[in-house]
């Protein structure tokens, strides 16, 4: 890694690990397991992967991310504020009534939000439609999507997939977050959903699988789609379900439950010890 260090990235990454914890515990509410296996993608994304200006939220030129699993919104709002688009002030304000930090991605009152989500299968959809407008008007800008593994048992995750295809859209990537565990168990248990990356694959996807909590391999990735011509990319990331937070790793139950004091106060204290260790 370049211009901004992988040490660097790994400090973002547990900061907005912190940030969804802080959200969550004020808010009473909210989704921190799918929220904390992401917090690697979106701090390689926002400070290295896009081409972004946070000066300028809606500059046309601009790559654009699409939060499928839009209840993850606490790990794209501590990215959004540590990378400048809002107050770190707001995180505590989540799911407050009078706060623009709504439980779920709003684009039409949070800044750097592309697309509002949270219906889920809905959003790879919108980023598809991004994708296309892309290619017609010419522009070059890249469009990422993040999907959680239970959605995309969704009907809507593969029809947009077939027509992303059809129209070669290689300037779309399709992030996976496979962590393996949704709001009432595995995804195997509910409804399996594998295997993955054949699915994709067959619907005419170039295929990258990797460790989406390794900042290297989500480098690795992300660069190897930006050689792919004539047809999107599909990253199927391995991630830990409420990585970073012992307690929480690998447990359904902290799929849409937040944390109460004492959990918040083991929580908050061993990110921070990571943090302190990363900056020592």
């Amino acid at each position: 890694m370049d211009a901004i260090t992988k040490k660097e990235l790994s400090v973002i990454a547990t900061k907005i690990r912190l940030a969804v914890i802080e959200g969550t515990f004020h808010a009473k509410s909210g989704h921190p397991g799918g929220s904390l296996s992401i917090a690697d993608d979106l701090a390689y994304l926002y400070w290295k992967g896009m081409n972004i200006d946070p000066a300028d939220p809606k500059w046309p030129g601009r790559d654009r991310l699409v939060l499928s699993k839009g209840h993850a919104a606490p790990a794209l709002y501590g990215a959004l504020a540590l990378r400048g688009y809002f107050s770190t002030d707001l995180i505590p304000t989540l799911r407050k009534t009078d706060s623009i930090l709504q439980g779920h991605p709003d684009m039409k009152h949070i800044p750097g939000v592309d697309m509002s989500s949270g219906s889920l299968g809905q959003g790879i959809s919108c980023a598809v439609g991004m994708a296309l407008a892309a290619k017609l008007d010419g522009a070059d800008y890249r469009v990422y999507t993040i999907l959680g593994d239970g959605e995309i048992s969704e009907g809507q995750v593969w029809e947009a997939s077939m027509f992303a295809a059809a129209k070669g859209l290689d300037n779309l990537v399709v992030i996976v977050d496979n962590n393996n565990l949704q709001i009432d168990g595995t995804v195997e248990e509910v409804n399996s959903p594998y295997p993955i990356p054949e699915k994709f694959a067959a619907f005419g996807f170039h295929v990258i699988e990797i460790d989406g909590n390794d900042l290297d391999q989500i480098e690795a990735a992300c660069n190897e789609a930006k050689t792919v011509k004539g047809k999107p990319t599909a990253i199927v990331q391995k991630t830990v379900k409420g990585k970073g937070v012992s307690f929480m790793e690998n447990q359904c139950s902290w799929h849409g439950a937040a944390p109460k004091q004492a959990e918040y106060d083991i929580a908050m204290a061993e990110l921070t010890a990571r943090l302190q260790e990363l900056e020592g």
